[in-house]
Protein backbone atom coordinates (compact mmCIF):
# COMPACT_ATOMS: atom_id res chain seq x y z
CA UNK A 1 0.00 0.00 0.00
CA UNK A 2 1.10 3.33 -1.00
CA UNK A 3 0.19 6.70 -0.35
CA UNK A 4 0.95 8.85 -3.33
CA UNK A 5 3.68 11.32 -1.93
CA UNK A 6 6.11 10.32 -4.19
CA UNK A 7 9.75 10.45 -2.33
CA UNK A 8 11.82 11.09 -5.19
CA UNK A 9 12.25 10.78 -9.14
CA UNK A 10 14.67 8.37 -10.07
CA UNK A 11 15.80 7.39 -13.58
CA UNK A 12 15.83 4.20 -15.54
CA UNK A 13 19.51 3.36 -16.22
CA UNK A 14 18.87 0.16 -18.31
CA UNK A 15 16.12 -1.84 -20.06
CA UNK A 16 16.63 -5.17 -20.62
CA UNK A 17 13.97 -7.15 -22.42
CA UNK A 18 12.78 -10.89 -21.56
CA UNK A 19 10.31 -13.40 -23.04
CA UNK A 20 8.44 -12.66 -19.73
CA UNK A 21 8.71 -8.90 -19.59
CA UNK A 22 10.95 -6.02 -19.39
CA UNK A 23 13.99 -5.95 -16.52
CA UNK A 24 14.59 -2.60 -15.10
CA UNK A 25 17.32 -0.63 -13.28
CA UNK A 26 16.66 2.28 -11.88
CA UNK A 27 18.86 4.90 -9.55
CA UNK A 28 16.91 6.27 -6.95
CA UNK A 29 18.47 8.23 -3.71
CA UNK A 30 17.15 5.38 -1.22
CA UNK A 31 18.13 2.18 -3.59
CA UNK A 32 20.70 1.03 -0.79
CA UNK A 33 17.85 0.97 1.44
CA UNK A 34 16.17 -1.38 -0.85
CA UNK A 35 16.58 -5.57 -0.61
CA UNK A 36 14.70 -8.19 -2.56
CA UNK A 37 11.41 -8.79 -2.11
CA UNK A 38 10.36 -5.09 -1.00
CA UNK A 39 7.60 -3.49 -3.03
CA UNK A 40 8.38 0.14 -4.55
CA UNK A 41 5.82 2.18 -6.78
CA UNK A 42 7.73 2.90 -9.82
CA UNK A 43 5.05 5.77 -11.80
CA UNK A 44 2.60 3.95 -9.43
CA UNK A 45 3.15 0.45 -10.49
CA UNK A 46 3.80 -1.37 -7.80
CA UNK A 47 6.52 -3.50 -8.51
CA UNK A 48 9.00 -6.10 -6.50
CA UNK A 49 12.40 -5.28 -6.04
CA UNK A 50 14.74 -8.21 -7.20
CA UNK A 51 17.88 -6.95 -6.47
CA UNK A 52 19.44 -3.89 -5.10
CA UNK A 53 23.07 -1.98 -4.88
CA UNK A 54 23.94 1.72 -3.41
CA UNK A 55 23.13 3.51 -6.06
CA UNK A 56 20.49 1.49 -8.34
CA UNK A 57 17.53 -1.03 -7.95
CA UNK A 58 16.72 -3.91 -9.65
CA UNK A 59 12.75 -4.48 -10.45
CA UNK A 60 11.03 -7.07 -13.36
CA UNK A 61 7.94 -5.86 -15.09
CA UNK A 62 5.77 -8.81 -16.46
CA UNK A 63 3.31 -8.83 -19.59
CA UNK A 64 -0.08 -7.42 -17.91
CA UNK A 65 1.84 -4.68 -16.39
CA UNK A 66 3.41 -3.87 -19.50
CA UNK A 67 -0.31 -3.87 -21.26
CA UNK A 68 -1.47 -1.62 -18.60
CA UNK A 69 1.05 0.73 -17.85
CA UNK A 70 3.45 3.11 -19.58
CA UNK A 71 6.55 0.61 -18.35
CA UNK A 72 6.42 -0.44 -22.05
CA UNK A 73 7.87 2.73 -23.27
CA UNK A 74 10.73 3.23 -20.41
CA UNK A 75 13.96 4.06 -22.09
CA UNK A 76 17.59 4.83 -20.48
CA UNK A 77 17.24 8.30 -19.00
CA UNK A 78 13.68 8.45 -18.43
CA UNK A 79 12.53 10.03 -15.17
CA UNK A 80 10.37 8.04 -12.86
CA UNK A 81 8.28 8.54 -9.69
CA UNK A 82 9.20 6.50 -7.02
CA UNK A 83 7.28 5.22 -3.71
CA UNK A 84 8.63 2.60 -0.66
CA UNK A 85 5.54 0.86 0.60
CA UNK A 86 3.78 2.77 3.25
CA UNK A 87 4.90 1.72 7.46
CA UNK A 88 1.77 0.67 9.46
CA UNK A 89 0.71 3.36 11.53
CA UNK A 90 2.73 5.59 9.47
CA UNK A 91 1.50 8.92 8.37
CA UNK A 92 -1.37 8.60 5.64
CA UNK A 93 -0.42 12.46 3.94
CA UNK A 94 -1.59 11.37 0.24
CA UNK A 95 -4.57 8.79 -0.03
CA UNK A 96 -4.95 5.11 -0.03
CA UNK A 97 -3.16 3.61 -3.26
CA UNK A 98 -2.68 0.23 -3.95
CA UNK A 99 -0.62 0.60 -6.92
CA UNK A 100 -2.27 -1.26 -8.78
CA UNK A 101 -2.89 0.76 -12.59
CA UNK A 102 -5.96 0.67 -13.67
CA UNK A 103 -5.45 1.91 -17.13
CA UNK A 104 -2.94 4.59 -19.18
CA UNK A 105 -4.35 8.39 -19.35
CA UNK A 106 -3.52 10.82 -22.13
CA UNK A 107 -2.53 14.56 -21.28
CA UNK A 108 -4.43 16.82 -23.50
CA UNK A 109 -2.70 19.95 -22.46
CA UNK A 110 -1.03 21.84 -19.68
CA UNK A 111 -2.09 25.16 -18.70
CA UNK A 112 -1.09 27.95 -15.76
CA UNK A 113 -3.01 30.08 -13.42
CA UNK A 114 -0.71 32.22 -11.20
CA UNK A 115 1.93 29.59 -9.89
CA UNK A 116 -0.72 26.67 -10.23
CA UNK A 117 -0.34 24.27 -13.30
CA UNK A 118 -3.58 22.87 -14.64
CA UNK A 119 -2.85 19.57 -16.73
CA UNK A 120 -6.31 17.58 -18.04
CA UNK A 121 -6.12 13.96 -18.78
CA UNK A 122 -8.82 11.52 -20.49
CA UNK A 123 -8.71 8.78 -18.40
CA UNK A 124 -10.38 5.27 -18.75
CA UNK A 125 -14.09 5.35 -18.78
CA UNK A 126 -14.19 2.98 -15.57
CA UNK A 127 -12.32 5.36 -14.34
CA UNK A 128 -14.30 8.44 -14.54
CA UNK A 129 -17.60 6.44 -13.71
CA UNK A 130 -15.53 6.34 -10.04
CA UNK A 131 -13.89 9.60 -10.22
CA UNK A 132 -15.68 12.49 -7.74
CA UNK A 133 -15.54 16.46 -8.06
CA UNK A 134 -12.81 16.96 -5.51
CA UNK A 135 -12.18 13.50 -4.45
CA UNK A 136 -8.40 11.94 -5.00
CA UNK A 137 -7.00 10.28 -8.28
CA UNK A 138 -3.51 8.71 -8.22
CA UNK A 139 -1.51 10.37 -11.76
CA UNK A 140 1.96 8.79 -12.28
CA UNK A 141 1.90 7.64 -8.35
CA UNK A 142 0.74 11.30 -7.17
CA UNK A 143 -2.48 11.49 -4.95
CA UNK A 144 -3.58 14.85 -6.48
CA UNK A 145 -7.42 16.30 -5.95
CA UNK A 146 -9.86 16.09 -8.89
CA UNK A 147 -10.19 19.68 -9.92
CA UNK A 148 -12.85 19.23 -12.82
CA UNK A 149 -14.45 17.15 -14.36
CA UNK A 150 -15.77 17.04 -18.33
CA UNK A 151 -16.71 15.53 -21.56
CA UNK A 152 -17.30 12.11 -19.50
CA UNK A 153 -13.89 11.01 -19.80
CA UNK A 154 -11.91 14.12 -18.94
CA UNK A 155 -10.39 14.57 -15.60
CA UNK A 156 -8.41 17.78 -14.65
CA UNK A 157 -5.90 18.47 -11.56
CA UNK A 158 -4.47 21.33 -10.18
CA UNK A 159 -0.06 21.08 -9.79
CA UNK A 160 1.11 22.83 -6.93
CA UNK A 161 4.98 24.57 -7.69
CA UNK A 162 6.24 21.93 -4.77
CA UNK A 163 4.62 19.06 -6.85
CA UNK A 164 5.41 20.55 -9.94
CA UNK A 165 9.23 20.59 -9.40
CA UNK A 166 9.38 17.66 -7.29
CA UNK A 167 7.58 14.85 -9.77
CA UNK A 168 7.74 14.02 -13.53
CA UNK A 169 4.51 15.46 -14.25
CA UNK A 170 6.97 18.39 -14.94
CA UNK A 171 7.79 16.63 -18.02
CA UNK A 172 3.92 16.08 -19.44
CA UNK A 173 3.15 17.37 -22.86
CA UNK A 174 -0.15 17.01 -24.96
CA UNK A 175 0.15 13.71 -26.08
CA UNK A 176 2.28 12.15 -23.26
CA UNK A 177 0.84 8.74 -21.29
CA UNK A 178 -0.08 8.68 -17.62
CA UNK A 179 -0.62 5.60 -14.91
CA UNK A 180 -4.51 6.21 -13.57
CA UNK A 181 -5.31 4.67 -10.07
CA UNK A 182 -9.12 5.25 -9.51
CA UNK A 183 -9.90 5.98 -6.05
CA UNK A 184 -9.95 3.14 -3.66
CA UNK A 185 -13.33 3.60 -2.25
CA UNK A 186 -15.02 4.49 -5.54
CA UNK A 187 -13.46 1.26 -6.96
CA UNK A 188 -15.81 -0.63 -4.11
CA UNK A 189 -18.42 0.79 -3.71
CA UNK A 190 -19.03 0.56 -7.75
CA UNK A 191 -18.12 -2.83 -7.48
CA UNK A 192 -21.27 -3.85 -4.72
CA UNK A 193 -23.38 -1.55 -7.00
CA UNK A 194 -22.87 -4.07 -10.21
CA UNK A 195 -22.57 -6.79 -7.81
CA UNK A 196 -26.01 -6.35 -5.53
CA UNK A 197 -27.13 -3.18 -7.06
CA UNK A 198 -29.28 0.11 -5.05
Amino acid sequence: MFTGIVEAVGEVVSVDESYAGRTLVVAAPFAEEMTPGRSVAVDGACLTATAAGQQTFTVEVGASTLERTVAGRYAPGTPVNLERAIRLGGRLDGHLVQGHVDGLGTCLGVSTVGETRLLEFEIPQDVFSTTVLYGSIALNGISLTVNRLRAETVCQVAVIPFTWEHTNLSSQKRGDSVNVECDLIGKYVRRMIETHGL
